[in-house]
């Protein structure tokens, strides 16, 4: 039986943490990463998300001070900061309107989901946590569309989360909840690491 590419994409998938530092991305394969990144789903339509493309020498060194020295950071080919930005409900009729327009909803259920975000994510913690979900979405969604243009990827969650937003001056309403580096392998990467049986991780209701 021949493998699915998909399948064979999420099974052989590594978590790099050698780079070649020579390789370079252009924007356009910048912007196509980003591009098949938002195809992940988010509550509500929101796309409540920001990627940061750290590319330039200059910005990689701001960003590596403060992921611990972390050498992906600069020999990466770029590292996104992917960002949840806190929910805002009064953007969803707009990001709904086309999808209105074509038929496919009925503008009382835009209005309804409006309102029900509006009232779900009035507790500052659910809107935190629906941010972190939504760039968590998003990043995995990045590293697979890397996996998918021949590309290597190594997510990060070892920064100093201030820091960026300081550096990077990101706004009040973003929350920066992962790096992704990204970039062509260098040698000594690991294999894909021993997963747990499925019978401790999968229950059959």
């Amino acid at each position: 039986m021949m493998t699915n590419p998909a399948i064979a994409l999420i099974e052989g998938r590594v978590s790099a943490n050698r780079f070649d530092a020579g390789h370079a991305l252009t924007d356009a394969e910048i912007e196509d990463l980003a591009r098949l990144a938002t195809r992940a789903p988010t509550a509500y339509n929101l796309q409540n998300w920001r990627f940061v493309a750290v590319r330039t020498p200059e910005a990689k060194a701001r960003l590596r001070d403060h992921a611990y020295g972390q050498a992906k950071v600069s020999d990466a080919a770029v590292t996104f900061i992917v960002c949840g930005v806190l929910p805002d409900h009064a953007a969803i009729s707009g990001r709904l309107l086309r999808f209105v327009e074509a038929g496919y909803m009925p503008a009382e259920t835009a209005s309804a989901w409006q309102e029900g975000a509006r009232a779900h994510y009035a507790d500052p913690r659910a809107a935190r946590d629906e941010a972190v979900r939504s760039a968590s979405l998003g990043a995995a969604t990045l590293i697979y569309a890397a996996e998918a243009r021949g590309l290597v990827s190594g997510p990060m969650l070892g920064f100093d989360a201030e820091g960026v937003v300081r550096e990077f001056a990101l706004a009040g309403n973003e929350v920066p909840v992962m790096l992704v580096a990204v970039g062509r392998a260098a040698p000594g990467n690991w294999p894909q690491k021993p997963r747990r049986p499925l019978a401790e991780v999968l229950e059959i209701a």
